[in-house]
């Protein structure tokens, strides 16, 4: 009998996500010369709608310029299937002759790969390939994406720190990560100095007070004589619920179709902004919302992201000759290598930015979280100390 590989992916795009699809497809060609790999268009909702491309028809040329271009080559979904819909496309797979699926994305793609594999038995070989900025799966070190993005965080405030030493001021980059804020910290990862921006890091596992913020911009203005602050979109209140939930009139919220918060706007920028202009009057700030920018960034694509994205999509036909789960990035013996782990044990969970990659009474980060970012963000750039 012929495999058939079908191939999706799912979630927000990244930078490299389209190289996790090009290992896959190649190393679908070394070990099954004849093999059909289909790729599903928009996610799942291709499965569902049987609308596919023929990756097989491609040269190895063809995948791996693809593999060097950003943002999901497939289109992608936002869909979040229920036992229902996972039935609907459990039938695409089958009416496609399916015998392998493999589904790059993050901790809901890791889910429906979980539905799907209790659902279908053995016929078919379901694998959770990792994606995803947030660098938020558990089990994994780092996830493929995620440098890329973080190379653009760590240049960008790198820029506007040595931008506001020459005209002073108060800024705030709003960094993308609803429940993670390990983007975030990467605004840190090449300050030259004590000295340097970000002086302020907020992230969703801290708890934000909009009085303590005041408080914090004020004292680091008076010590460094501007303040850059670095905070994720989705920092919370002390009450747990979203910032912008807390702050944003209700009628102006928008939800998704899940029943999130819209965070990907300007409103909790809008906000900050308010906050300081009322908290500190007359003071000259700036407020950006980063929004997708840092995610498909094709000027700050990294060669080690561009490569373990690679080696996870290669690793990711391994794991199907072993029955399925889900691929995983792992550091051992200062190497990073692709591991197998059951969909279980990623599937709707979310990894946290660790508590000690903090200070514990200030908004900046640990020893502990250098040495993190340190290892996955060597420095690129050198510049020069300013005079002021």
């Amino acid at each position: 009998m012929t495999e058939t590989f079908v191939i999706a992916q799912g979630g927000g795009p990244t930078a490299v996500i389209n190289q996790t699809l090009a290992g896959a497809a190649i190393e679908i060609r070394k070990r099954h010369k004849d093999a059909r790999v289909l790729g599903a268009l928009h996610g799942v909702r291709g499965i569902r709608d049987g609308n596919f491309v023929d990756l097989s028809a491609l040269s190895e040329q063809d995948l791996r310029r693809i593999a060097a271009t950003p943002s999901a080559a497939l289109g992608s979904t936002r869909d979040k299937p229920d036992a229902a819909y996972c039935e609907v496309i459990l039938k695409g797979l089958q009416k496609a002759g399916a015998t392998a699926f493999i589904y790059i994305g993050g901790n809901d793609t890791a889910g429906t790969q979980q539905i799907l594999a209790d659902a279908a038995g053995k016929d078919i070989a379901f694998v959770h390939a990792p994606k995803t900025i947030d660098n938020d799966l558990v089990e994994n070190d780092h996830t493929p994406g995620f440098i890329s993005a973080a190379d653009f965080v760590a240049g960008a405030f790198l820029s506007v720190d040595l931008d506001f030493r020459a005209l002073p001021g108060i800024y705030v980059g709003i960094v993308m990560g609803r429940h993670a804020g390990f983007l975030t910290t990467a605004a840190a990862a090449w300050q030259l100095d004590e000295d340097s921006g970000p002086h302020l890091v907020y992230v969703p596992e801290r708890a934000f007070s909009p009085e303590r913020f005041i408080d914090d911009v004020r004292e680091a203005t008076s010590r460094h004589g501007r303040c850059i602050v670095a905070m994720s979109e989705g920092v919370t209140a002390e009450d747990g619920r979203s910032v912008v939930e807390n702050l944003v009139p209700p009628d102006r919220l928008e939800r998704d179709a899940h029943g999130n918060v819209r965070l990907s706007g300007g409103d909790l920028g809008m906000t900050i902004e308010e906050l300081i202009r009322t908290g500190l009057p007359g003071a000259r700030a700036r407020v950006d919302t980063f929004g997708y920018m840092p995610r498909g960034n094709i000027a700050t694509i990294n060669e080690t992201d561009a490569r373990e994205a690679f080696e996870a999509g290669a690793f990711a036909v391994e794991a199907v000759a072993r029955g399925g789960g889900s691929v995983a990035l792992q550091y051992e013996n200062g190497e990073t290598s692709p591991q197998l782990v059951p969909l279980a044990n990623v599937a709707g969970k979310t990894k946290h930015l660790p508590d000690d990659f903090m200070l514990p009474d200030t908004n900046q980060i640990s020893s502990q979280g250098r040495a993190y970012l340190e290892r996955l963000l060597p420095r690129k750039f050198d510049p020069a100390k300013p005079f002021v």
